[in-house]
């Protein structure tokens, strides 16, 4: 029993002192206390605005630059990096795959701005008819201020992916606390002076300070090489053959909040509101967990599946299991102090305690989705480092369409809390899908 304890003290020493471990808790606490500012963000703009026409315009004037960033750049962004440690052990010609990456995420950026730009009427008209002149003009108004932030977006991904290659994970991580910082401020000492600007140009403010805060680190590292783009070289043609699959994934999922705002959207005014308040808590365990995990973990799984990928194999199963157990955990409590702890970090002003009820309610029904939604972000990482990307387009269309199916029948039923129960069992059934996949590319491995 002596000898059993001494070898679990002394497993556990071991994977503490692991480069991997270390890099993940160093992640996982600043996720903390970036997540942490953005909750009190949250706190400022609920008690600035509770459940209001001018917060439910601005999460749809974001809409479409967020759908844009992650979609469309941010998706490039990711296929680049176990493409890039592929070239670092290949050819080591990363300066010139810098420079191509560098203009494709460009041109990407200001592609997409122009067609949103062109497009917006079609949108509001397209998704949120019925709605006032008052309602498209706060829209437009912020919609127009957000849309710059795409370029300053991408650049700010292709810099972090960087940074995360080179194990530069404190700086890939604690950026984004930027954005709240800028949108905080803007609340407490200009929102007279913005008035309904005042959320848009803060979030504007924070895209271009987390761009040069990561620029002059980069530069600093050293790590920014741009060198002649080449669009003929082995693993640049490999990324590119890879990012239309992974746009393709990222689009499908990235219809998904489109689907879920425009249901909410017939419901009453706030229902949009209420869904975004309702799932703060839920993103930010999986935020805290996923964003260690998916940083970490994708640079760490393009390295290890080149060299052994049965050890790789091994590694995620045992780090599923793990996320598994203590996911569960979290969820059981957050349910069972769901209203309270809405009660706490939200009600004040004009946040109401009818507020807190509604919110607390949806909240619930987004909790169910924290096991599966963090272990489908470790396999996804995992499919990415072996370039696995298409098999992601078939789960991503799956996936929308029963988001659509369960959101029509459960709209019906619960109303604005059948919404968030669809994201949640969507969220499962992903999970248990790339799980039965990749034991399936465990044995074309084997």
């Amino acid at each position: 029993m002596k000898q059993h304890k001494n070898q679990i003290v002394s497993n556990l020493k071991r994977v503490l002192k692991s480069p991997t471990t270390l890099n993940i808790i160093t992640v996982v606490i600043i996720t903390i206390v970036v997540k942490g500012f953005g909750f009190y963000k949250e706190v400022v703009v609920a008690g600035s605005f509770g459940l209001s026409e001018l917060l439910d315009t601005f999460y749809i004037a974001a809409l479409v630059p967020g759908f844009i960033y992650e979609v469309f750049i941010n998706a490039f962004n990711t296929v680049f990096i176990p493409n890039y440690i592929a070239e670092q052990k290949d050819q080591n010609k990363t300066a010139a795959l810098q420079g191509t990456s560098l203009m494709v995420t460009i041109l990407a950026s200001v592609f997409f701005m122009f067609l949103a730009y062109i497009f917006t009427d079609l949108y509001l008209e397209t998704f949120f008819s019925g709605h006032t002149q008052n309602y498209y003009r706060l829209v437009k108004i912020q919609f127009l201020i957000l849309l710059p932030c795409i370029p300053f977006w991408g650049l700010t991904s292709l810099i972090s992916g960087l940074l995360t290659i080179y194990d530069e994970f404190k700086y890939s991580t604690i950026y984004p606390i930027l954005t709240s910082i800028t949108i905080i401020i803007s609340l407490l000492f200009f929102k007279e002076i913005l008035q309904e600007k005042v959320l848009a140009i803060g979030m504007l403010a924070g895209a271009i300070l987390q761009f040069l805060f990561l620029l002059s680190i980069a530069l600093k590292r050293k790590i920014i090489k741009i060198g002649k783009p080449n669009i003929r070289s082995r693993n640049t043609i490999i990324m590119l053959k890879q990012t239309p699959a992974k746009i393709s994934a990222s689009l499908f999922n990235g219809i998904n909040p489109f689907v879920d705002q425009y249901f909410s959207a017939q419901l009453a005014i706030g229902s949009i509101t209420a869904l975004n308040y309702g799932n703060k808590i839920p993103s930010f365990s999986i935020g805290v967990i996923s964003i260690a995990l998916g940083n970490v973990l994708l640079p760490y799984f393009s390295k290890l599946t080149s060299d052994d990928f049965s050890a790789s194999i091994l590694k995620l199963k045992s780090i599923i299991k793990l996320l598994l157990i203590y996911s569960i955990i979290i969820v059981v409590l957050l349910f069972i102090f769901s209203y309270p702890i809405i009660e706490i970090l939200f009600e004040r002003k004009e946040f109401t305690s009818n507020d807190t009820f509604i919110v607390s309610k949806v909240q619930q029904m987004y909790l169910f989705q924290i096991p599966s939604f963090i272990t489908g972000i470790v396999m996804v990482r995992f499919l990415i480092a072996i370039n696995r990307n298409y098999f992601m387009v078939l789960l991503s269309i799956i996936s929308l369409i029963f988001n659509i199916l369960l959101n029509y029948v459960l709209i019906k039923i619960m109303g604005v809390y059948g919404l968030a129960l669809a994201t949640s069992i969507v969220s499962i059934l992903n999970s248990i899908i790339l799980y039965i996949y990749i034991k399936r590319v465990k044995n074309e491995f084997v």
